[in-house]
């Protein structure tokens, strides 16, 4: 289909707008969406093949997915633990000391590793330190957060997106930005976003119970028992209901007969001499079973050679764990039925929270999404091998410690390679980035299997499918337009003036519309801009770095924000509250610095 030519920019236009709307609407996941988009292209011949494969030697959705790599190494041997573990004990018991730790982990770690993989490492740290301290971890959670987003955009690769814009910028003919030349002004900014909120955080957001707070109202211990039906049992014949099994209070949740296993047995099904059953109750439950008539529960024969209707084989203490599903999770977009919890895992799924709503009540077709927490019965190993096996982590227990803390020299020695060597210029970033990831592989410190984990593969296809769309944009005439408009509706305004409304605009963009998506599509309308101007383009392309990260107010804007959302039980409007001053904090700092680094008129 071969649309007039003079039609091609409305075209594109009115594609956008169909885009950004399911964005926001959130039914099709943005990746989807993306490329759905880019195939819109093809078939109305606004993109051709080539063009779309074109976009595949843009070198940073390969670097940024190097950087993955070595980010999920650095995770695996434990580095980011180590530190929580010393801002634990630098905290002591004081909340204001802890705030201020946090602050200090996400402006140290995240410049130099993605910042979604230390958020979701540190969130339980951060809920076991606030519960030692008997505080809730709301107060806690969001700062943690944004100082990972501010100290992202410190060094070129603290963020996927100053990847990407630098590698749009250099295709529209700009020098390549060096490892460290945003740090200053960046720091600058960072530093003032900490202190803003180390003085109102505490102040401004709330206490929020989590989903573990919610549903354990009772202290009634729980309990994984494996019950045996001996020989002259007065229950052989007789249903579950009729043995106090499926009463609410206990559940059956495995019935074994010779070679044959039932998983969650009907209440009416009977038992028969011999039959093993895995029951899950709480103590009061086993205590009142203990002092039946019918029941007795007892490990080892009575006196007298005294028979007992049930007897116990072993008895496993049970825990309530919240999970939070990670965007590389293989249980994204699955349904219920599908993990087959209870006959797979032996745990039971309590209830699940997503965006401001619990669902207790959740069907067999109910589909997992990106940032969902999971509330989750079992015993720990149990639920240690359900999260392992679906890329989900723990947040009220303790994971495993990490299993190649001995490789985490490597691992640091690696990282601090690449930066040193590309702050020397030594090789391009895209180089030294491969180098390193296939050393944190070759030297143990991430398998291979691990190694594609880590990569967040939906990321990488929304960047490659905006880098296409914005071919599209740029061969329909559709940015230059955008720049003409902008620079005929600002009239005779200052460069000053056009860079600041750039930013404030991206960044508000960014709280509704993925932050990548969002630095794809302003690059090239705002270096248009700047070329109509007469100024130099660089300090507009800084502040789409900048103002393309900044995003606070919404939990949807940027990944670590949607998961603390989760973590922490907010609201949506949780965020607003620090968010919008933060928003308009970094606005004003951003307008007054980049052009003190960057001059509108190089000299």
């Amino acid at each position: 289909m071969l649309l007039p030519e003079s039609t091609h920019a409305l075209f594109v236009g009115l594609l956008l707008f169909v885009l950004f709307f399911s964005f926001v609407r959130e039914r099709v996941k943005p990746d989807v969406a993306v490329l759905s988009a880019v195939a819109v292209l093809l078939v109305a011949g606004l993109l051709s093949p080539a063009q779309v494969l074109g976009v595949f030697s843009n070198s940073a959705p390969f670097t940024i997915a190097c950087l993955f790599i070595i980010s999920g190494a650095l995770s695996r041997t434990g580095c980011v633990d180590w530190l929580g573990e010393r801002m634990a004990q630098a905290a002591g018991r004081s909340e204001g000391r802890l705030l201020l730790g946090l602050l200090m982990v996400g402006l140290v770690v995240s410049p130099f590793i993605n910042n979604t993989p230390v958020v979701m490492v540190m969130i339980p740290v951060v809920i076991s330190l606030a519960t030692r301290l008997s505080l809730s971890p709301s107060r806690l959670l969001i700062p943690l957060s944004y100082a990972t987003i501010l100290g992202g955009t410190v060094t070129l690769v603290g963020t996927s997106t100053n990847i990407l814009v630098d590698g749009v910028a250099r295709d529209l003919g700009l020098e390549p930005f060096s490892m460290f030349e945003i740090t200053a002004p960046a720091l600058l900014i960072a530093l003032l976003g900490c202190g803003f909120m180390l003085l109102f955080a505490r102040r401004w957001l709330p206490a929020r119970e989590t989903l573990t707070q919610q549903f354990s109202a009772s202290a009634d211990r729980l309990f994984m028992t494996e019950l045996f039906v001996p020989e002259g049992s007065r229950l052989a014949g007789r249903t579950l209901q009729d043995a106090r099994l499926a009463n609410g209070q206990a559940q059956v949740l495995k019935l074994f007969r010779g070679e044959e296993e039932w998983s969650a047995p009907a209440p009416g099904t009977p038992l028969q001499t011999g039959d093993r059953l895995v029951v899950h109750s709480r103590s009061s439950a086993m205590v009142d079973l203990r002092g039946s008539d019918l029941v007795g529960l007892h490990a080892a024969p009575e006196p007298h050679g005294e028979v007992h209707d049930l007897e116990t084989l072993r008895q496993r203490d049970v825990v309530i764990v919240e999970a939070l599903v990670g965007q590389t999770s293989r249980y994204v977009q699955r349904p219920i039925r599908d993990l087959d919890l209870a006959s797979r895992y032996g745990i039971h799924l309590i209830a699940v929270h997503r965006k401001d709503a619990s669902m207790a009540d959740i069907g067999d077709d109910f589909q997992l999404q990106f940032g969902d927490v999971l509330l989750v019965e079992g015993t720990p190993r149990q639920i240690q091998r359900f999260c392992d096996n679906g890329d989900l982590f723990a947040l009220t227990e303790s994971k495993a410690s990490a299993q190649r803390r001995d490789k985490a020299p490597l691992a640091m020695a690696t990282l601090v390679g690449v930066m040193a060597l590309a702050a020397l210029d030594v090789m391009p970033i895209e180089g030294l980035a491969l180098i390193g990831a296939v050393l944190v592989v070759l030297t143990g410190c991430l398998k291979p299997d691990e190694a594609y984990k880590s990569i967040e593969w939906p990321i990488l296809m929304l960047i490659y499918g905006m880098l296409a769309i914005s071919v599209a944009m740029r061969e329909s005439g559709l940015s230059a337009l955008a720049a003409q408009q902008l620079v005929h509706w600002g009239g005779g305004m200052s460069p000053w003036l056009v860079l600041s409304l750039v930013i404030l605009a991206t960044s508000v963009a960014t709280e509704f519309l993925s932050n990548n998506a969002v630095a794809v599509l302003f690059t090239p309308v705002v270096v248009g801009v700047a070329l109509q101007l007469g100024v130099d383009p660089r300090p507009f392309v800084v502040g789409i770095m900048f103002a393309a990260s900044f995003s606070f107010a919404t939990p949807i804007g940027y990944q670590t924000n949607t998961l603390v959302y989760s973590a922490g039980n907010y609201r949506f409007s949780d965020f607003a509250r620090l968010g919008v001053p933060m928003n308009l904090l970094t606005w004003a700092a951003a307008s007054l610095l980049i052009p003190l680094f960057w001059p509108f008129q190089p000299g």
